[in-house]
């Protein structure tokens, strides 16, 4: 393909590599040949792409990234799993992400329009969203599952097979290791819920009669006597709250976790 890019003369783009327009790779970069680049990329300089992966439009990439690297997991024999990288997103220093294994469905998924601070890890078979923000150092097992909009604190660890849910909101810290449901705060180590992520919810541009419908059934089901799950499942409980839809995204969320929801901070 003709060369559409430029490139420092000290960088190493393998020929197989696809690259597209405007594409502009600095000093010491290591482009692999299963590579696909999209328009308008950014690598600083010292960033390893490898494997089979797919970048899209305008991501910048800082220096020291290790992206689409061999998953740190011992039943790896270097099959040709993935990373898929959407588009917009900004990688800061020494962020790593691993590919996929056959464990799950072979790749590992990023949305587009987030930020990753310096020294986020996104290890193999994750599923993440759009407009996501990690602060620095937050670091994710294999199989976690990234709902949209979700702010991540810094020095956050999650365990394998966790799932945060859209508009979720983490302290810094955190050690999570059981799931978070949609629009709630969450901090502590090991994760408890704090409350509604109520900013979150109105720059969705939810009213203030639902954002406080959705607060009066959180405090609700956190003052009964059932488990999450188990409030969730009562219709009669639930029946005040049937025309919010945040309430049942959040309920359905409940319904659906398989490793349990985290408890609640009054707990």
């Amino acid at each position: 393909m003709s060369k559409n890019y430029t490139a420092h003369p000290m960088a190493f783009i393998h020929p197989e590599a696809k690259i597209g327009n405007n594409v502009q790779i600095g000093p010491f970069c290591v482009i692999g040949p299963n590579v696909t680049i999209g328009d308008d990329c950014i690598f600083h300089s010292n960033v390893v792409v490898d494997g089979h992966t797919t970048i899209g439009k305008g991501n910048k990439f800082f220096q020291f990234g290790s992206i689409g690297a061999p998953p740190q997991d011992n039943s790896y024999k270097g099959e040709p799993t993935e990373t898929i990288i959407g588009d917009n997103n900004t990688f800061r220093e020494y962020v790593s992400i691993h590919r996929g294994t056959l464990k799950q469905d072979k790749k590992t998924v990023i949305g587009s329009n987030s930020l990753f601070m310096a020294y986020c890890h996104i290890a193999h078979d994750c599923t993440l969203g759009n407009n996501l923000t990690f602060a620095n150092s937050v670091n994710l097992a294999g199989h976690v599952n990234i709902g949209d909009r979700v702010i991540i604190g810094g020095n956050t660890g999650i365990s394998q097979f966790v799932t945060l849910g859209r508009g979720a909101y983490i302290g810094g810290g955190a050690g999570i290791d059981r799931d978070v449901p949609n629009f709630c705060t969450a901090m502590g180590n090991r994760v408890k819920l704090k409350g509604i992520n109520i900013i979150g919810l109105k720059r969705q541009g939810n009213s203030k009669e639902i954002v406080s419908e959705v607060v009066d059934f959180y405090r609700t089901m956190e003052a009964s006597a059932l488990s999450p799950r188990a409030f969730v499942s009562h219709p009669e409980l639930m029946d005040e709250f049937k025309n919010n839809a945040i309430v049942q995204e959040i309920a359905a969320f409940i319904k659906k976790s398989e490793i349990g929801i985290a408890p609640f901070m009054a707990d």
